[in-house]
């Protein structure tokens, strides 16, 4: 077996989830904070995170989830959790969702195996337990999920969420493709307490600059970049300005740099440089043509 190497470190870093604090992400964590600090009420104001497919909402949603880690309490012998982040079902399912907060705070066994009881008894067993573990903010990403479900289901799915907000009075914070804006409107009463941040695509303008040389700036290469502003065109162009997108070309691009020695990112590159989604588009082209 080869020996790992420092370039094979550095490759390991690269391709690892990487947190760059750029403002606008920064801006959302700063209204998350100061819901999850803000004293409790029978109303607790919530938030919905919308925009495009990659545009980094869940990046914003798993680093405020790491800031408020759970802890355990000696004195109570609880494992105190303010935050509590969730992946939306598939579709609108109640149980499904009540058995997914069950597994997700790690209820013993006894309580996984009301899923041969009522929804009414699941929701019980929830709202006691999230209660018991100081729950402040709960955090519902990919919330469009419910858009698979009838205009019925929609409905009460969403009354699920503004039940467990009030009776545990934590805030709720939904995250999720615009298409999802106008099913959370649906719910007036839920509408009202959640204020909309839309996450834009990036555009051709000074912050896109700042975040693009900040993240090239965290890549572990040795030679600094110096771009040109045509290169920079150029990655908004070819990534349509998606948080994800960037991130992908700037890592693929620094991989190459450290396994051709060259050690930072060049323009030549960047004009040379090809989607990852046009490579395999270009793929199956040659293979189709191949079987004609």
């Amino acid at each position: 077996m080869r020996a790992e190497t420092e370039e094979d470190g550095r490759i390991a870093l690269i391709q690892s989830d990487i947190w760059i604090g750029f403002p606008r992400a920064e801006q959302v964590l700063d209204r998350l904070q100061g819901l999850i600090e803000m004293p409790r009420q029978t109303r607790m104001p919530g938030l919905l995170v919308h925009g495009a497919s990659g545009i980094g909402k869940t990046m914003i949603a798993r680093n405020l989830s790491r800031r408020y880690a759970p802890e355990y309490d000696p004195e109570s012998g609880i494992t105190r959790t303010p935050l509590l982040l969730l992946q939306a079902p598939p579709a609108p399912d109640e149980r499904r969702f009540y058995m997914h907060i069950l597994a997700a705070v790690g209820a013993p066994s006894s309580a996984l195996s009301l899923r041969a009881k009522s929804v009414a008894s699941l929701e019980v067993r929830v709202v006691g337990l999230l209660r018991d573990l100081g729950l402040r903010m709960i955090m519902i990403d990919e919330v469009h999920n419910l858009l698979a479900g009838t205009h019925r289901e929609q409905r009460r799915f969403l009354n699920v969420l503004r039940y467990l907000s009030n009776e545990l009075e934590a805030s709720l914070v939904c995250f999720g493709v615009s298409e999802a804006v106008d099913a959370i409107r649906g719910d007036v009463q839920l509408a009202r307490r959640l204020d909309e941040h839309h996450l834009p695509n990036w555009r051709d303008d000074a912050e896109f600059s700042d975040m693009i040389q900040t993240l090239i700036a965290a890549m572990p290469l040795a030679k600094k970049s110096n771009l040109k502003v045509k290169s920079l065109k150029q990655i908004l162009a070819l990534t349509g300005g998606v948080t994800s997108r960037i991130f992908s070309l700037v890592k693929d691009l620094s991989i190459d740099a450290i396994v051709t020695g060259e050690e930072c990112i060049t323009d030549e590159a960047i004009a040379k440089w090809t989607p990852v989604w046009s490579r395999h588009a270009n793929a199956q082209r040659r293979l189709e043509k191949a079987r004609a």
